[in-house]
This record gives structure tokens, sequence and C-alpha cells, in this order.
């Protein structure tokens, strides 16, 4: 991540009031928290010998998650903003439930400091469930579709 980004992070977190921002992109993770005293960076590569570092950097779940059938895995946000499941009001959904996707298949939008990201699947498969509402805020790592793979 550039200087530049971290910057715009940083800028966009004072804008909204925010606390903290977490993103991984390409192997990285980074973490920005702001408190009383100011801005705090975190910056994680991953390291086969330091899992808990890692670790450390996606907050854990609330709950143990139900373990899913080994065939369903999920398409999770890169990023914190906010969830769109059409490109417009009027348009119909990107996808829905019985649809298949491939790796290619536009999933999603998720808008962050107003940039329209759009998300692929990723994987191949066929959408059993959407886990988020349209138009509600979404957090890095946070489950967006379940999608039974295809073997």
């Amino acid at each position: 991540m550039e200087l530049e980004q971290i910057k715009a992070v940083i800028a966009m977190m004072k804008e909204n009031d925010l606390t903290e921002f977490s993103m991984e992109q390409d192997g990285l993770k980074i973490r920005i928290k702001r408190g009383p005293e100011g801005i705090q960076q975190s910056v994680t590569l991953p390291v086969a010998s330091a899992p808990a570092a890692v670790a450390a950097v996606v907050p854990p779940a609330a709950t143990p998650p139900a373990a899913p059938p080994a065939d369903v895995k999920y398409i999770t946000s890169p990023m914190v903003g906010t969830f769109y499941r059409s490109p417009s009001p009027e348009s119909p959904p990107y996808v829905d439930v019985g649809q298949e996707v491939g790796e290619e298949t536009v999933c999603c939008i998720i808008e962050a400091m107003k940039v329209m990201n759009e998300i692929k699947a990723e994987l191949k498969g066929t959408v059993v469930e959407v886990l988020v509402e349209n138009a509600k805020p979404v957090e890095f790592g946070q489950k967006l579709f379940a999608v039974r793979v295809k073997s």
C-alpha cells in the first residue's frame, strides 16, 4: 500500500469519524486504529512461522460459526465499505441464490472512499445464500455469499 493511499484512508477515517480500518491485499494486511492519542498503524505480512501476528489482525468472531458443509466456501469482503448487490437501485442483483458463478463473475460492489469496487467470486459454484443486506456496511473479511463449490 502506497503512502498516499494510507493518507487517504486516514483522511476518510477522520471525515467519517471511524476508529478502525482493516484491509488485505496481495498477502499484505493493514490495520489502522484511531484513538484519543491519534492514529496507530500496524502492518502484518504473512509469515509461516508467525501465525499469531496474522490472527491478531483479523477480529475474532463473537460466537464460533457453525461448521458448514465441506463443499461450501465463502466470498468475503476484501475491504471496509458499503455492500451493494446491483450496480444501481433499478438494476437486478449481480447474483442471486441458485445462480452459477465463475471465478470472474462480479457478485457485488463495495463502495469505499467514494470508489465503487467490483467484487468477483474467485471460485466456481452455486450461490446458496446471500449473507449481507443491500446498502449495509461491511467489514474486512466479512462473509458476503455462501457458495457450494464444484468439485
